[in-house]
């Protein structure tokens, strides 16, 4: 069954600028290996001068009474949806149990609001915790009883933009995951993930875009972007570097100017959608502005983009003037 949070962006991503600032101990295994991006990886029969290699947080053996704990700054602030506690490769050392608490801005300030009350652990696999209580957060603390090893921990959430101070600064990248946007569905996404259309930095490979699958019918793929605030597009960014042979060859952008009433007719309908970009080439291997293309529409809330037949790109840049 399909968890509702997993789909949400990883407040805790390395990639948005998370670190893990403290820890009370990693003695086995270090505390910044907990939001590492990749999946956790196990090597066969390596050892460090500590004992065996583990690709995650991993404490000593506790022999006093206590516990051991984390703490995660996360890349953007957000409301935590839900979390996931992943034990991979951890089989006889994973914790019994599990904490999780919350703080806005000052992690010293000791005022922490419970998430996850302690909880237990299973080994080797994803421990998923949805969260019900609704608090903005720019930090998390992993508890764990009494010791042992974390692969990964993934913060799912709503990301909680500082929109009057992002207005002072004119026109934004209003789909910027940073600046609340989300990719809230796309046709296909056989080869890259949707969610990375809006990730910061720029692509690294052919693996950080959205890629679809070769289309061998009518038709084409889209993919529908919701605006971390409501404003007026004035410039487009398209990246397809590292997509050489598999480039879109055009892509379109439409927009709709008000909260789609369901987005299933939102998607197949065209009567809230207006043509805010019409059907251009698209280069290989290239970024592409487009500024003299873009129709102003006002107080826009959704762009669906279009890509002709189908292929990848890395990024997708919407620049306007939030409302």
């Amino acid at each position: 069954m399909p968890v509702p949070f997993l789909d949400l962006i990883d407040l805790a991503s390395e990639r948005l600028g998370a670190s893990v600032v403290a820890a009370n101990d990693e003695f086995f295994a270090p505390k910044d290996a907990l939001i590492r991006a990749e999946a956790p990886a196990w090597r066969e029969g390596e050892y460090t001068d500590r004992g065996k290699w583990m690709d995650g947080w991993e404490t000593r053996r506790r022999r006093d009474p206590g516990d051991d704990w984390c703490i995660i700054r996360l890349g953007v602030a957000g409301i935590v949806r839900g979390v996931d506690v992943e034990t991979t490769h951890f089989k006889g050392n994973y914790p019994d149990a599990c904490a999780i608490d919350a703080c806005s801005v000052d992690p010293l300030s000791g005022e922490w609001t419970e998430l996850v009350p302690r909880a237990p652990l299973k080994g080797d696999t994803h421990n998923l915790f949805a969260i019900e209580r609704a608090v903005n957060a720019t930090h998390i603390r992993l508890r764990i009883f009494p010791d042992g090893g974390v692969a990964r921990l993934r913060v799912y959430g709503d990301v909680v933009p500082d929109w009057p101070r992002l207005r002072r600064r004119g026109d934004v990248d209003l789909a910027a995951v940073e600046h609340g946007g989300t990719v809230v569905g796309c046709s296909d996404m056989f080869f890259g993930s949707r969610h990375n259309l809006i990730m910061p930095g720029e692509p690294r490979n052919m693996g950080d875009g959205w890629e679809t699958r070769r289309r061998r019918g009518p038709g084409h793929d889209w993919t529908i972007v919701k605006l971390g605030a409501p404003g007026t597009i004035r410039r487009v960014e398209i990246d397809t570097r590292h997509f050489k042979g598999n480039a879109p060859g055009a892509c379109s952008l439409e927009a709709c100017a008000a909260n789609p009433s369901a987005l299933d007719g939102a998607i197949s309908g065209p009567g809230e959608w207006r043509e805010l970009v019409p059907r251009v080439a698209l280069q290989p291997h290239a970024r592409q502005m487009l500024d003299d293309e873009v129709r102003e529409i006002g107080d826009v809330c959704y762009v669906r983009f279009n890509i002709y037949p189908d292929g990848g790109i890395g990024r997708l840049r919407l620049f306007g003037k939030p409302r």
